[in-house]
């Protein structure tokens, strides 16, 4: 990014922040309505290398709240309609995409060692507790998106350890996901999470056969809020 466009970053963060923001090497896992606003601000806060990972294409009903989301992008894929929209912020940038799930059976393709920053927004919970348990086994820095469907108030958003996050319903799910594995996490994480009340009878963590969730009521305010809030974690970790 040119210095006339990071001028305002630079003079908050300084020339060296600048610097290993610019160097960093950052995978997004999700393109979505969390992941889309956290690429959004990584961008325009000056990384340049970013992979993006996501196998999902646009629908209608993602408009409320993804930024690649657009009458004209229906049935593209999230994660291209995104790269082209940060290579235009930054020309400069290094923008690659993996349009493919991050599963079980793909797992093994991925370096995770490669990268300074994972950020995980996946909504499958298998695949999450997959992607979870390997970062946490690389050199890598994992910041994790809990639930942000079903919330409507943004002070309620907070971050902390995944040991200590609470009142999230995935958070507890992910948590006895992964305990009944049997093998402990070899570190904590930090997450972004809501401890806004969730109706049981509302929330769902049962998944299509592709790994997604059933849907849940979302909107635009709080997704942009988890993935803002993931984008400073970034920014204050540099």
């Amino acid at each position: 990014m040119n210095k006339e466009a990071s001028s305002r970053t630079a003079l908050l963060l300084g020339e060296d922040s600048m610097e290993r923001l610019r160097t960093v090497r950052v995978a997004l896992f999700g393109t979505g309505g969390v992941g889309s606003w956290c690429a959004e601000g990584l961008v325009r806060s000056g990384v340049e290398h970013l992979t993006l990972i996501d196998f999902d294409r646009v629908a209608a009903s993602n408009i409320n709240r993804q930024l690649p989301a657009l009458p004209s992008t229906v049935g593209r894929l999230k994660a291209e309609v995104l790269a082209e929209r940060l290579r235009s912020i930054n020309p400069e940038a290094d923008i690659s995409v993996r349009a493919e799930r991050y599963s079980a059976d793909t797992a093994d393709t991925f370096d995770l060692d490669a990268y300074d920053y994972v950020l995980d927004c996946i909504d499958s919970l298998a695949d999450k507790a997959l992607l979870v348990r390997r970062t946490c086994s690389s050199r890598a820095t994992l910041f994790s998106s809990m639930g942000a469907a079903l919330r409507i108030d943004p002070s309620r958003i907070h971050t902390a350890p995944f040991s200590k996050a609470f009142g999230c319903p995935l958070a507890r799910s992910l948590r006895q996901h992964l305990r009944s594995s049997g093998e402990p996490l070899s570190r904590d994480f930090v997450c972004v999470f809501s401890d806004e009340p969730v109706s049981k009878d509302a929330f769902t963590m049962e998944e299509t056969p592709e790994g997604k969730h059933r849907t849940n009521g979302s909107l635009v305010h709080i997704t942009a809020s988890f993935g803002m809030r993931l984008c400073g974690l970034v920014l204050s970790t540099v």
